[in-house]
């Protein structure tokens, strides 16, 4: 059941962030967003009926600020949902160090800090689920993408730990997209790279509400049962 639970949700600004938190709140959810972006947070909140807070996840103390609104808002979290990434891709030979950090800092650190805030609440409910944002790039790397599909497969790893470790009361799932319709390409800053990835995202990509159905169905399950991978893809992706 989805009605009701509190559930947090970085990168909620737009693309599969936005997605999942209207889906979530059609089916009952009380849903606090985080994203670096004010304005969107703000426009999103007043449209679906949540509440947000500007979340900078490459900050600590901004994911525990949201976590504790969450708690202060509605007594409570039921699910955090770690999906704030970044990808400016490009061939290693580009020697973009700064973009390398920043993948660094927000896919996997930003991760982490999420279970720094999230797991110590769960421990004291005794219960609680993680929702992590993954990509297809955690099982495939292709060229450009070196960087960023050893952070997606950082996430996976270390959920897939998170889960071992949780025990009986806490539930770990991994969601990973392949091409999905949204501003992702945006920040990819070679220009032969980000013409090509255009290409075939408007070939081929799906919608990110596709990625929000897999993140409710995971929500959605029993206590008992744990869905730990979804891998959601175009029909038509290789």
């Amino acid at each position: 059941m989805i009605e009701n639970k509190v559930v947090v949700i970085t990168g909620a600004g737009s693309g599969i962030g936005a997605a999942t938190a209207t889906l979530l709140a059609e089916r009952g959810a009380k849903v606090v967003l985080g994203a670096r972006s004010k304005d969107r947070l703000d426009a999103l909140a007043a449209k679906i009926g949540a509440t947000s807070l500007p979340t900078d996840v490459r900050k600590a103390g901004d994911v525990a600020n949201l976590v504790r609104l969450a708690r202060e808002r509605h007594g409570r979290l039921d699910v955090f949902v770690g999906n704030a990434g970044v990808g400016p891709i490009s061939p290693l030979d580009a020697l973009r160090v700064d973009d390398w950090d920043t993948m660094i800092d927000v896919n996997i650190k930003g991760v982490l800090h999420g279970i720094a805030a999230a797991l110590p609440v769960f421990r004291e409910q005794g219960f609680g689920q993680f929702v992590h944002t993954a990509s297809t790039a955690a099982y495939r790397t292709v060229p450009a993408m070196a960087v960023y599909a050893a952070t997606k497969t950082a996430v996976r790893t270390i959920s897939e730990g998170l889960r071992q470790e949780a025990g009986k009361d806490l539930r770990v799932s991994v969601v990973s997209p392949g091409i999905v319709y949204t501003g992702f390409i945006d920040g990819i800053p070679d220009p032969a790279v980000r013409a090509g990835l255009t290409e075939t995202r408007d070939a081929v990509a799906i919608p990110p509400e596709a990625i929000a159905r897999a993140i409710a169905f995971a929500i959605e399950q029993p206590a008992d049962v744990d869905v730990n991978e979804i891998v959601v893809r175009p029909t038509a992706q290789a």
